[in-house]
C-alpha cells in the first residue's frame, strides 16, 4: 500500500463562547448556546486524537452541525436569513497561510471552515491507518472510504456552501476554488492508489492496472496545474508531491502496458514501454543514480525535483520517495520485467526497440474512485421555533461596551506520526 501521503497541516481557530447574554432569553436558548460550545470544543479535540475513528468523528460533527444549522436553516416559517446567522465572528487559519487567520461574522463561514477540517482529518486518518507496519483487509477499506469521504465532503463545501458566503474568499484562502480542486482530486488520486496496491495484489490484469495508473497519474498532474497561479512559497512544496507521485504512477503505467505488449507479441514496443518505466521510477527514486541518457532524457529536472520536494520550505509533511519500500517494490518490478522482455526479444522475437515510447492512450473501466457526498444531519429537536423566537438581538446592545479581548488562534499540535514499514495489503 502507499503511505507515502503528503499531508497540509489542519487549520487552526479561535475559541467562541457563545455567550449571548441578554440575547438568548429562555433557559432552553441557553441551553443550545451552551451545547454548541460544548460540541465544538469536543470536536476539535477529536482532531488530533489518535484514537478517534469515523465512527467517533461521525458523530462529533453531527452533535456540533445539527446545532449549528439552529443559526443558518430558516426557522420561523419565511425565507429570510436566519437572524442569528451573523450574530458571532469566527476566525479559522488557512492550510497555506501558516498562521494568519481569516475571519467572517458569518455561521456558513464556521460551518465550511470546520467542514474543511473534518474532510483533512479523514486524510490524515486515512495516511495513519495506511502506515501501520501491518494493515489489514478492514484497514484498507477504511483508508479507501476515508479518502472518498474527504473528497465528497471538499467538493460539497465547494459546490453548495462555500457559494452561500457574503464574502468570497481570498487568493491562496482553503475556500477558493483552486485550493479545494486540489484537494479533491489529491483524495480521488490517493483513493486510487489503494486500488491499483489491491489490484497488483490479486494479480489482476495488467491492462486494468496500466490503465488505472495511468488515469492516476494523470490526477495528481491536473491537481499540479490547478495550483500553478498560485504563490510558490505557499503551495511549492504540495505541488513538488504532486508532481513525483505523477512520475511514479506514470512508471506503473508503462510497467504494466509493457507487460500488455509482450502479452501481444510485440516484444519491441514492450522492451521501449519498460525502458521508459524505467526512466520515470530512477527519476523519483534514485536521484543520485548514473543513468544512460537514453533512458532518463529527463534526469536532470526529475533529480532536483527530488530534492526540491525534501528542501522546500513550506506547510506540509515530507518523505523521502527513495525510502519508501513501496516505492522500491516497483523498481524490482520494473527492473525484471525488463530483463525478461530483452531475453525474450534476444532469443524470439528480434523485434526493434522503437525510438520514442509508446503514446499511452488508456481508459480505466473500473476503480475509479468517486467522492462520497457530504450530507448535513437533521436539525436538532433543541431548535425549535419556539426556542428561536426568545433569541432577540435588540438585546444584544447592552454588551457591547464591554467587548471581549481578541482570542489568540493558536496552531494545532498534531500528533507526530511517521510512516513505518510497508507490507502491502489487500482490499475486497
Amino acid at each position: 500500500m502507499a503511505h507515502w501521503f503528503h499531508r497540509n497541516p489542519l487549520k487552526a481557530t479561535a475559541p467562541v463562547s457563545f455567550n449571548y447574554y441578554g440575547v438568548a432569553g429562555s433557559p432552553a436558548a441557553n441551553k443550545i448556546c451552551n451545547d454548541l460550545r460544548t460540541n465544538r470544543a469536543r470536536l476539535l479535540e477529536m482532531f488530533t486524537d489518535v484514537t478517534c475513528n469515523p465512527e467517533i468523528m461521525k458523530n462529533a460533527t453531527d452533535a456540533y452541525f445539527s446545532l449549528l444549522q439552529g443559526f443558518i436553516s430558516s426557522l420561523d416559517g419565511t425565507t429570510q436569513e436566519n437572524k442569528m446567522r451573523f450574530i458571532q465572528n469566527f476566525k479559522w487559519t488557512d492550510t497555506l497561510q501558516g498562521n494568519t487567520p481569516s475571519a467572517q461574522q458569518d455561521a456558513i463561514f464556521e460551518l465550511v471552515s470546520m467542514a474543511f477540517n473534518v474532510a483533512l482529518w479523514y486524510t490524515k486518518f486515512a495516511s495513519r491507518q495506511a502506515g501501520k507496519e501491518n494493515v489489514t483487509e478492514a484497514e484498507a477499506k477504511d483508508v479507501h472510504r476515508s479518502l472518498k469521504v474527504a473528497a465528497g465532503t471538499f467538493k460539497t463545501l465547494k459546490d453548495v456552501h462555500v457559494p452561500r458566503l457574503i464574502t468570497p474568499a481570498e487568493k491562496g484562502r482553503d475556500l477558493e476554488p483552486r485550493v479545494i480542486d486540489a484537494y479533491i482530486i489529491q483524495c480521488q488520486a490517493e483513493a486510487q492508489e489503494v486500488t491499483i496496491a489491491r489490484a497488483i495484489e490479486l494479480k489482476h490484469n495488467a491492462t486494468l492496472i496500466a490503465a488505472l495508473a495511468f488515469e492516476t497519474a494523470n490526477f495528481y498532474q491536473k491537481a499540479d496545474h490547478t495550483l500553478n497561479t498560485l504563490e510558490p512559497e505557499c503551495s511549492g512544496k504540495w505541488r513538488k508531491y504532486f508532481q513525483l507521485k505523477q512520475l511514479f504512477y506514470m512508471a506503473y503505467a508503462y510497467c504494466y502496458h509493457g507487460q500488455t505488449l509482450l502479452a501481444s507479441d510485440k516484444c519491441g514496443e514492450a522492451i521501449r514501454s519498460l525502458q521508459e518505466a524505467q526512466r520515470c521510477f530512477l527519476c523519483v527514486c534514485f536521484p543520485r543514480v548514473e543513468v544512460k541518457a537514453a533512458l532518463c532524457s529527463g534526469y536532470s529536472h526529475a533529480e532536483a525535483l527530488c530534492k526540491e520536494y525534501r528542501q522546500t520550505k513550506g506547510p506540509g509533511t515530507t518523505a523521502k520517495p527513495s525510502e519508501q519500500l513501496f516505492f522500491l517494490k516497483l523498481g524490482g518490478l520494473i527492473k525484471n520485467t525488463l530483463e525478461k522482455c530483452q531475453r525474450e526479444n534476444g532469443f524470439i522475437y528480434f523485434h526493434k526497440v522503437p525510438v520514442e515510447p509508446p503514446q499511452l492512450e488508456l481508459k480505466a473501466s473500473y476503480g475509479l474512485a468517486e467522492p462520497i457526498p457530504f450530507e448535513l444531519p437533521p436539525l436538532s429537536q433543541q431548535c425549535t421555533s419556539e426556542v428561536y423566537a426568545t433569541f432577540d438581538l435588540t438585546k444584544g446592545a447592552k454588551n457591547d461596551k464591554a467587548k471581549p479581548k481578541e482570542e489568540e488562534v493558536k496552531p494545532v499540535k498534531e500528533p507526530d506520526l511517521k510512516p513505518q514499514k510497508d507490507t502491502g495489503c489487500v482490499l475486497s
